[in-house]
């Protein structure tokens, strides 16, 4: 008797240990890269004390860092495919840890501003590279999933940073905000070094050189200029030439990009996928209002309320609690429902948890505060991961290096974009309202609709992501499931 033929077994879409380990090992070497973005930001005040800098000097510590990152973004698609993505990982994790020990050790303002430049080139290529590295690994089926743990130390930090460094400058000195890299960083090249899979880089891969001397010179003078904006506002004689160059350089990359029968440093040709253009514009504004508001939250707290150094970042706690939220309902959920409609009620969540700043006053309560900054936390976790796995479904799998290295871009540019911004607002309403009485609040008001603006205006790309529930394609001969190559249909 011949038995009916068993239905053919769907792709496995459970997380093995495998790519748990690959998580652990990636996000543990992430942690510290991210975190230098935000900790060093509590620790100015002891710096320009500590070296007798002027507040416009030291303020390069910060902005050297963020310029060098946004400098060797663009390489890490290239470096994982001609050198490995396993040696490549490694190699990033290494200098970040050498311009660590550096920047612990430094004698001088001028010292320190090197050693974080070098920290930024080792650190900007660890997190695209681990994304790719990812996205790769887990297949459409598990993508929501893994993204939600990836996404952890870029969405915390800017919250657990500040705690840090507070802690850190209040119980022992600025140097600690450095060395405390040391030990995370050793414990990732180590399980890295055996858990990581060798891969097999590609011998014939060209680096873009025309591409990389009109990309990289011009994200710099764009993100210098955006920092010099904020001392000398936007049209000043000291940030509006490299604004300019900057916006020069990169309109020459495009047309070369676009132009070139090579694959050029960062593809712009996969902007052409609906999908990954609304999640890369989606990413690029909510980073503007995310980094905008971490900007102004600790400010607000020491000189409006009064608070300590560490006091300010246990503030910003409620925020890190609600993305933890978001994650614990949105990761799986994300693998099973339309990332477009999470995405949109996520939008919402966060213009509710912004507008009670927005309103601020002398008078605001604490405990409102601290219950808005749960939305806030909650409402940017519902957008962040499912436009992050909506980037990637649609992307063949040999994409994945420059499609995350983009992304990267954007979201750094969002963020120094939203924090220029926002600083020169502030800057300028403290100054007007010291010559007309008007309480310091109404200052922090203003600068928080910004904050709320860039909110809203994540509404317009979020529109464009995919509607459709997201479907694996069962890989040949039994091997995991990889991304479609082709384009996700879209409502």
């Amino acid at each position: 008797m011949t038995r009916p033929t068993p239905p053919a077994a769907e792709p496995d879409s459970r997380i093995d240990a495998q790519l748990w380990w690959l998580c652990g090992v990636l996000v543990l070497g992430a942690v510290t890269t991210l975190l230098d973005g935000t900790i060093v930001n509590v620790a100015i005040d002891a710096l320009t004390q500590e070296f007798g800098s002027t507040l416009d000097t030291i303020q390069w510590t910060v902005t050297g860092y963020l310029l060098a990152l946004s400098i060797v973004v663009p390489l890490s698609g290239w470096a994982m495919e001609r050198f490995g993505a396993k040696r490549m990982w490694l190699a990033a994790q290494a200098l970040f840890l050498v311009g660590s020990v550096l920047s612990g050790a430094a004698w001088s303002v001028e010292s320190l501003i090197v050693f974080r430049v070098i920290q930024g080139l080792g650190g900007g290529m660890v997190m695209p590279m681990a994304q790719a590295m990812l996205a790769r690994a887990a297949g459409p089926s598990r993508l929501g999933r893994v993204m939600a743990v990836v996404s952890v130390p870029a969405m915390l930090a800017p919250i657990i940073g500040p705690v840090i460094g507070g802690a850190f400058v209040d119980g022992l000195n600025w140097r600690w905000i450095f060395f405390v890299n040391i030990p995370i960083g050793l414990s990732a090249i180590a399980l890295a070094w055996v858990k990581l899979p060798a891969g097999r880089p590609a011998r014939e891969a060209r680096l873009d050189v025309l591409g990389l001397l009109l990309l990289s010179p011009g994200l710099a003078l764009l993100l210098y200029g955006a920092a010099e904006s904020g001392s000398k506002g936007f049209t000043g004689s000291g940030s509006l030439p490299y604004t300019v160059a900057g916006v020069l350089l990169l309109a020459g990359f495009a047309v070369h990009a676009l132009r070139t029968s090579r694959t050029p440093l960062i593809d712009l040709r996969l902007l052409a996928d609906r999908g990954y253009s609304a999640a890369v514009l989606t990413q690029f504004t909510l980073n503007a209002a995310v980094f905008g508001a971490m900007f102004l939250l600790p400010l607000y707290f020491q000189l409006e309320r009064g608070d300590t150094v560490l006091q300010a970042g246990l503030m910003l706690a409620p925020q890190g609690v609600g993305y933890v939220i978001a994650m614990a309902l949105v990761g799986k959920a994300t693998d099973r429902m339309k990332p477009g409609l999470l995405a949109l009620a996520g939008v919402f969540i966060a213009l509710l948890g912004t507008l009670p700043f927005a309103l601020i006053d002398e008078n605001s309560n604490q405990a409102v505060l601290a219950a808005a900054m749960v939305a806030r936390g909650i409402g940017v976790g519902v957008v962040t991961l499912p436009s992050l796995a909506a980037a990637y479904r649609s992307l063949a799998p040999a994409a994945m290096p420059r499609a995350s290295s983009a992304m990267n871009i954007f979201q750094r540019l969002g963020g120094s974009v939203g924090t220029a911004v926002v600083a020169v607002v502030l800057q300028n309403a403290i100054t007007d309202g010291k010559a007309s009485g008007t309480p310091l609040a109404e200052s922090f008001s203003l600068s928080f609709w910004w904050v709320f603006a860039f909110t809203a205006l994540t509404l317009l790309p979020v529109l464009f992501l995919p509607r459709t529930v997201p479907a694996a394609r069962p890989a040949p001969d039994g091997q995991a499931s990889q991304p479609a190559a082709q384009k996700t249909a879209n409502a």
